[in-house]
C-alpha cells in the first residue's frame, strides 16, 4: 500500500517513540495505581418507593383511596414499566418500576416528576390521609456494616456509643450515608384502666389533652429593661419519666394522682418495630455507606483507622464486631483476578516464547504491558474501575490483543529470511497486513456491540466489558503498527536463515488435511454443516441461566411467618432455627434482623420488604466450600423441623436481583377467585419433584373483629363512632400524648390500655366507656360484635391484584429447564383461567428474556456493520460470503465444550458466543486477503488458496491457542466459566473452520478447478 506508512514513520523517528512507549508505560502504572476498584460495577436501581397513609382504614378502603390514585397517576409516567404495590390496613407502598432503557443520568429528573405527580393529586385523598413518603435512593450500598454489642449496659447507652462514633464516621472526607439501626426508642408507657378512669368521670382524652398542655414548649415574651433584654422562660415541661409521676389530675374540684388511674413506667418500645441480633446477643448496627466516585480500598483504610481509634476508647464491655467489610472483599477480589490476569499473561508468553522463539517472542511479550498500560489510563479518565467484569474483560482480550503483534512479527520474519534489510521488513508489515489487521479488530470489537448498545440493567452491569475489551484491541493494533516495528528492529537479528529442510510432521499432517479438504471440497462444506446442524439441534440440551450465584461467603435465610404473624412469633422461630448455628463448625459468625432485612451492603443484594413477620439470617461462612455444606444442612433443617415457616436458604447474586429461581404470577380482579386459583397453580408447580419449598408470596386471611355500633344508642350517650374508634384506638395501639425532651433524643409519651386489656379479645366486650356525665357503660351495650376474616395484605402489579407462586430448586438443574418442563402445562392451566386471570412466568427466567431481547434487537446492527467493514476490506461479494459463512460455525465448539461440562449458557455466555463471530470473522479476513495477495503475485487460485492457508496456519494457530489457553485462569470462576468454555470451544472449532472450511468454501465460491497435476 502506498502513501504515508506509519511504521516506517516509526523507525524514523525512534527517540519520540521510545519517549512515548516509556510515557505510556509511566502513566499506565500511574493509572493502576489511582484506578478505582470495585467488587463489582455499579448499575442504577431504577426503582423508587412512594409510601402512603390513610389511618384506621381498613385494607381495601386503603387500597380504593390510596393505592388505586398511586397507581393510577403514576400510569401517566412516559418511563413507566410497572408499578407493584403492597397494601395493608391504613398503609400503602407503591415501587415505581422504570423501563431498563432509561438512562442512569435521568433519574433525578424522573424522581422529581413523580414527586410532582404525587403534590398534584395531593387535593383527592381523604381528609384523613396523612400525606407521602418518598425514596428514591433505593439503591444506596452499605459496604460496611458493624454490631455494638455489650454487657452490664442498656441499650440507650450503648446507642448513646454509637451515635458518637457515627458522628466520627460521618467527619471522613469519603463518608456517604451513615444509619443507624437495630435501636429501641425509649417510650414512657401511660397504660390507663378504662374502668378507673370511667369511675372517676375521667375520658383518656381529658388526660391527655392536660399532659400535652403542661408540656407545651411556647414564647413567654421578654423584659426590655433598657440595657438589656431579660427572656421569660415558663417551667412545667417533662425532663424524665419521674416528672411524670408528679402530675397531678384535677376532678370536680378534687385532685388524683395521674398515677391512680395509670400505671407509669418507662420503657424501650414495645412491641418493637424490629431487631438486630449478633450471634444471639441484642445489637445496635451502624451502616455505612461511600461517598460516589470515592475509592472503596482507600475508604475501607480510613474507615479502619478511625474504628481502631473508637475501639479504643470504648468502656469494657462494649464490643464492636464488623460484619460486612467491602473494602476487604473488594481487595481480595481485585486480587485474586489480578492473580489470574498474570498467569494468562505467562500463558500468552509461553505460547509466544515456544512458537516464536526468545527474540520474536520478547518483541510480542513487551507489547503486552504497553496494551495493559494504555488501557488503563483509558479507563482511568474514562471513569471505569477494576472490578468482575472489567478484569475478566482484559483477561478475555489478552488472548486477542497479542494476534496483531504476532502477526506482525511473523510478516518481519518472513522478510527477514528472504534477505530484506530489517527496516525494510518492519515498514512491509503496514504496507501489507495493517488494514486487513484493522478491519479484523473493528470486526472483533463489533461482536461486543451488543453489550455495549444493551440497554437493560444486565447490560448495564457488564458495559465495561464492551469498552475494555473495544479500548484494548484498538490500542493492541496501534501497538502492532507503531511500537512493535521498533521493538523488532531493537531484537530481532539483522539477518534470518530461511528454514530449507522440509516441513515437520505436524504441518504434514495438516497440508495431507488441507490436500483432501481442498479436493473434496463439496464433502467437506457438507461434513461442517452437518455438524454444524447436529451442533444447533443438541443446543437443546444445553442448560439456559441469567446469572449464576455469586461465590462470596455469605448465606442468607429469608423468615416469612403467615402474614398475621406477630414479630415476638417471628423472633421466637428465628431463635429456634439460631440453635443450629451455635458452635457450628462452618459458621464464623452470623446476624439476624427481625422485621426486616439486612442494609443492602452489596448492590446485587435484594432488600426484603419490613413487616412483622419477616425476617432475615445472614451467615459468615469461612468459603464456598462450608458454606455449601451448611446450605444443605439447613436446608433438611427447614424440611424437617420448621414445616409451617417459609424459610429460604439462599446464596447472593450477581447482577440485578431476581428472587427465587422459580417464580410464576397469576393476576385476576377477584382476590378469593385468585387465591383459589393461585392454590392450584402452586400445586401444578410442586408436581415436579425438582421444586422444592413452593409457596406464595401472600394469599391467607387474619382474623378480625367487626364492632357494628348501634348508633341510636350510642347518640342518646352523647357519643359517636369516632368516640368508639378513638378510644379503641387509645387503648390498643396506644396514642402519643406528648414528647420528654430528653437531651438530643425525644421520647414519645404513649397513652395505651394495660397489657391485660390489649392482649384478650373478651376484655374488648367488657371495655368501659366513659361519658360525658361521668357514667361509664359497657361497649357491648351500644355494639354487637362479629368475628370474621379479611385480608391483611394485598399486591398488585399495574393495578391488578398478584399473588406470586416461587419455589426453590432442589437439583442442581438451572431455573430455566424447570420453567421450561412445566411450560406445557401451564400452558394448559392458563387456557382453562377466566376472563381476566392469567399466569406470567416471572424470576431469573423473566429477567433473562428481558436482558436477551436488547441483545437480539441489537445483533441487526451488528451483522450490518461487521458486513459493511468486511466488504470495505475484501471489496469482492463472494469473498465476503466465503468470510461470513464462517461466522456462525463456532457454535459446533461451543455446544461441544458446553455439553460435556455441564456449563450452562448464561447472559456472559452469550455475549461471548456473539463475540466469537467476530474472532472468527477476523481469522477468515486475513486468510482470504493472503489469498488474494497470492493470487495477484501470480500464483493460481489453487495454489494461492494452498500456500495461502500454509503460511497464515501458524499465526491463526497461535492466536488460537493464546486466546484459548489465556481463558484457562477464569474458567474455575462461577462467573466466567461459561463463558471461557464457550469460547475455548468457539475458538478451537473455529480455528479448524478457518484453515479447512474457508479454502474448501474459496474453491466453491470462486469455482476453481483442481489442477491435473495436483495429487
Amino acid at each position: 500500500m502506498s502513501g504515508f506508512n506509519l511504521s516506517d514513520w516509526a523507525l524514523k523517528h525512534r527517540s519520540f517513540v521510545w519517549f512515548l512507549m516509556i510515557v505510556s508505560l509511566v502513566a499506565g502504572a500511574m493509572a493502576y495505581v489511582q484506578i478505582g476498584r470495585e467488587e463489582d460495577p455499579n448499575f442504577a436501581i431504577k426503582t423508587m418507593v412512594v409510601s402512603a397513609a390513610l389511618p384506621g382504614a381498613s385494607v381495601v378502603e386503603t387500597l380504593n383511596q390510596v393505592t388505586d390514585r398511586i397507581e393510577k397517576k403514576l400510569e401517566d409516567l412516559d418511563e413507566l414499566d410497572k408499578t407493584r404495590s403492597i397494601t395493608r390496613p391504613g398503609q400503602a407502598v407503591v415501587y415505581v418500576e422504570l423501563l431498563d432503557t432509561t438512562r442512569a443520568k435521568d433519574l433525578p429528573e424522573i424522581w422529581q416528576r413523580v414527586r410532582n405527580m404525587m403534590a398534584d393529586i395531593r387535593g383527592e385523598f381523604p381528609a384523613e390521609f396523612a400525606g407521602f413518603q418518598f425514596n428514591d435512593r433505593f439503591g444506596d450500598v452499605f459496604g460496611n456494616l458493624y454490631a455494638f454489642t455489650s454487657d452490664g449496659f442498656t441499650p440507650r447507652e450503648v446507642r448513646d456509643y454509637v451515635e458518637e462514633v457515627r458522628r466520627a464516621v460521618q467527619a471522613l472526607p469519603d463518608s456517604g450515608k451513615v444509619e443507624i439501626y437495630g435501636t429501641r426508642d425509649q417510650v414512657v408507657y401511660l397504660e390507663f384502666s378504662p374502668e378507673r378512669l370511667a369511675a372517676l368521670g375521667l375520658s383518656q382524652a381529658q388526660v391527655q389533652q392536660t399532659l400535652a398542655a403542661q408540656n407545651a414548649i411556647l414564647p413567654s415574651g421578654e423584659i426590655d429593661a433598657g440595657s438589656e433584654r431579660i427572656m421569660v422562660r415558663v417551667g412545667g415541661a417533662f425532663n424524665s419519666a419521674q416528672s411524670v409521676l408528679d402530675v397531678n389530675l384535677r376532678v370536680d374540684d378534687q385532685f388524683f394522682r395521674l398515677t391512680d388511674v395509670a400505671d407509669i413506667r418507662l420503657d424501650y418500645e414495645d412491641p418493637p418495630a424490629d431487631l438486630f441480633r449478633f450471634n444471639g446477643k441484642e445489637a445496635i448496627g451502624l451502616a455505612i455507606g461511600m461517598r460516589e466516585g470515592a475509592n472503596i480500598v482507600d475508604f475501607g483504610e480510613e474507615l479502619s483507622v478511625v474504628m481502631e481509634e473508637v475501639e479504643a476508647n470504648l468502656p469494657i464491655g462494649i464490643q464492636i464486631d464488623h460484619i460486612a467489610d467491602q473494602p476487604e472483599v473488594v481487595d481480595e477480589a481485585v486480587g485474586h483476578f489480578i492473580q489470574a490476569l498474570v498467569e494468562a499473561v505467562v500463558i500468552v508468553l509461553a505460547v509466544s516464547f515456544v512458537s516464536l522463539g526468545l527474540r520474536a517472542g520478547l518483541v510480542v511479550t513487551l507489547t503486552i504491558p504497553l496494551v495493559l498500560a494504555i488501557t488503563f489510563v483509558v479507563m482511568h479518565y474514562a471513569g471505569f474501575t477494576l472490578q468482575r467484569i472489567s478484569l475478566g474483560a482484559l483477561i478475555i482480550a489478552l488472548g486477542l490483543l497479542v494476534d496483531d503483534a504476532m502477526i506482525a512479527i511473523e510478516t518481519m520474519i518472513s522478510r527477514l529470511e528472504i534477505g530484506e534489510s530489517l527496516t525494510k521488513a518492519a515498514s512491509f508489515a503496514w504496507t501489507s497486513i495493517a488494514f486487513p489487521m484493522l478491519s479484523g479488530t473493528l470486526v472483533t470489537v463489533a461482536g461486543f456491540i451488543p453489550i455495549g448498545l444493551n440497554n437493560s440493567a444486565a447490560g448495564e452491569f457488564t458495559f465495561s466489558l464492551f469498552v475494555v475489551i473495544a479500548v484494548s484491541l484498538l490500542v493492541s493494533w496501534i501497538v502492532a503498527v507503531l511500537f512493535a516495528p521498533l521493538l523488532g528492529v531493537t531484537l530481532l537479528p539483522s539477518k534470518m536463515k530461511h528454514h530449507e529442510a522440509g516441513p515437520g510432521r505436524v504441518r504434514r499432517m495438516f497440508h495431507g488435511v488441507l490436500r483432501a479438504a481442498m479436493r473434496f471440497r463439496w464433502v467437506t462444506i457438507a461434513v461442517t454443516l452437518a455438524v454444524f446442524g447436529a451442533s444447533v439441534w443438541a443446543m437443546q440440551f444445553v442448560e439456559n441461566q441469567f446469572f449464576p450465584s455469586s461465590d462470596r461467603p455469605e448465606l442468607l435465610v429469608d423468615f416469612t411467618l403467615p402474614q398475621n404473624a406477630s414479630i415476638t412469633e417471628t423472633r421466637a422461630e428465628m431463635d429456634r432455627f439460631e440453635e443450629a448455628l451455635q458452635g457450628h463448625e462452618d459458621v464464623l459468625f452470623w446476624s439476624s434482623y427481625v422485621g426486616r432485612g439486612a442494609p443492602r451492603f452489596i448492590l446485587s443484594y435484594e432488600v426484603l420488604t419490613a413487616g412483622p413477620n419477616i425476617g432475615q439470617i445472614v451467615i459468615q461462612t469461612p468459603g464456598v466450600e462450608a458454606r455449601d455444606r451448611l446450605r444443605a444442612e439447613l436446608v433438611e433443617l427447614t424440611e424437617t423441623q420448621f414445616p409451617g415457616v417459609d424459610i429460604f436458604v439462599k446464596l447472593l447474586e450477581i447482577g440485578p436481583p431476581v428472587g427465587r429461581p422459580v417464580q410464576f404470577r397469576i393476576t385476576g380482579p377477584e382476590i378469593d377467585v385468585l387465591r383459589d386459583h393461585a392454590r392450584d397453580l402452586a400445586a401444578l408447580v410442586a408436581s415436579d419433584a425438582r421444586t422444592a419449598n413452593v409457596v406464595m408470596d401472600w394469599n391467607e386471611p387474619s382474623r378480625v373483629v367487626r364492632v357494628d355500633i348501634l348508633q341510636d344508642r350510642l347518640r342518646l350517650l352523647g357519643l359517636t363512632s369516632q368516640d368508639v374508634a378513638t378510644s379503641l384506638s387509645a387503648i390498643y395501639d396506644g396514642i402519643g400524648v406528648t414528647e420528654i425532651r430528653d437531651g438530643t433524643y425525644l421520647v414519645d409519651l404513649i397513652a395505651r390500655g394495660g397489657p391485660e386489656t390489649r392482649s384478650s379479645i373478651d376484655a374488648l366486650t367488657n371495655l368501659q366507656l366513659g361519658t360525658s356525665n361521668g357514667v361509664a357503660i359497657p361497649l357491648s351495650s351500644v355494639a354487637v360484635f362479629r368475628y370474621d376474616t379479611e385480608q391483611p395484605v394485598i399486591r398488585q402489579e399495574n393495578r391488578m391484584p398478584t399473588i406470586i407462586v416461587q419455589a426453590a430448586i432442589s437439583t442442581k438443574d438451572q431455573p430455566a429447564t424447570i420453567v421450561d418442563a412445566l411450560a406445557p402445562k401451564v400452558a394448559e392451566f392458563n387456557e382453562a383461567l377466566p376472563f381476566r386471570y392469567e399466569v406470567t412466568v416471572g424470576g431469573t427466567v423473566e429477567s433473562s428474556a428481558e436482558s436477551q431481547a436488547p441483545i437480539a434487537a441489537v445483533v441487526p446492527l451488528m451483522l450490518l456493520i461487521m458486513a459493511a467493514l468486511v466488504m470495505m476490506q475484501m471489496q469482492s461479494f463472494r469473498n465476503a460470503l466465503v468470510v461470513f459463512a464462517a461466522a456462525p460455525l463456532g457454535l459446533i465448539g461451543v455446544v461441544a465444550a458446553l455439553l460435556p461440562s455441564g456449563a450452562p449458557l448464561g447472559f456472559v455466555a452469550i455475549l461471548g458466543v456473539l463475540a466469537l463471530i467476530g474472532i472468527l470473522i477476523r481469522n477468515s479476513i486475513i486468510l482470504v486477503h493472503e489469498i488474494d495477495i497470492q493470487r495477484e503475485h501470480g500464483l493460481s487460485a489453487w495454489d494461492a488458496v494452498f500456500n495461502a492457508s500454509d503460511s497464515r496456519a501458524r499465526p491463526i494457530l497461535l492466536t488460537a491457542a493464546a486466546a484459548s489457553l489465556a481463558l484457562i485462569p477464569i474458567s474455575r470462576q462461577i462467573f466466567w466459566g461459561p463463558m471461557a468454555y464457550a469460547m475455548m470451544g468457539g475458538i478451537i472449532a473455529g480455528t479448524i473452520v478457518t484453515l479447512v472450511f474457508v479454502p474448501a468454501l474459496y474453491l466453491a465460491v470462486h469455482r476453481v478447478r483442481r489442477p491435473e497435476s495436483t495429487g
